[in-house]
C-alpha cells in the first residue's frame, strides 16, 4: 500500500489510533520526517517510531478491511461523476419534461458531491 493510500485511511481512521500513533504518522507522512527525526523530536528511539507506525498503518488497514467506508466512498464519488456526465446533456433537451429533470438530478449529484 502506497503512502497516498495510507494518508487516506488515516483522514478516515485516524482518530481510533493513539496519540503517540498519530504523531508518529503524522510527521513521518505530513511532514515527510526520517524515522530517526521523528525519535529525537518524540524523545523515543528509531525502533519505536518504526513500532508504532508499523502498528498504525496495520490499524488503518483493518479499519478498511472491516468497515469499507474508503472502498464506498470512492464508488460513491464514481457513480456521482457517471450521474453528472449523463445528466449533462440532457439540460439542453428541447422538451422541459427531459431538461428539468435533468437540473434536478444535477442538483441532487452536486450536493453528493460535497
Amino acid at each position: 500500500m502506497d503512502a497516498l493510500e495510507l494518508v487516506l485511511l488515516y483522514d478516515y481512521y485516524g482518530g481510533l489510533l493513539t496519540q503517540r500513533m498519530q504523531e508518529c504518522f503524522e510527521m513521518r507522512y505530513n511532514q515527510d520526517l526520517s524515522l530517526g527525526e521523528i525519535g529525537q523530536i518524540l524523545g523515543i528511539s528509531r525502533q519505536g517510531v518504526h513500532d508504532n507506525l508499523s502498528r498504525a498503518e496495520a490499524l488503518l488497514r483493518n479499519m478498511e478491511e472491516k468497515t469499507g467506508c474508503v472502498r464506498r466512498d470512492r464508488s460513491c464519488r464514481k457513480a456521482v461523476r457517471s450521474i453528472l456526465e449523463a445528466a449533462r446533456p440532457l439540460l439542453t433537451h428541447p422538451d422541459e419534461n427531459v431538461s428539468a429533470p435533468a437540473q434536478k438530478i444535477l442538483s441532487i449529484a452536486r450536493e453528493l458531491e460535497e
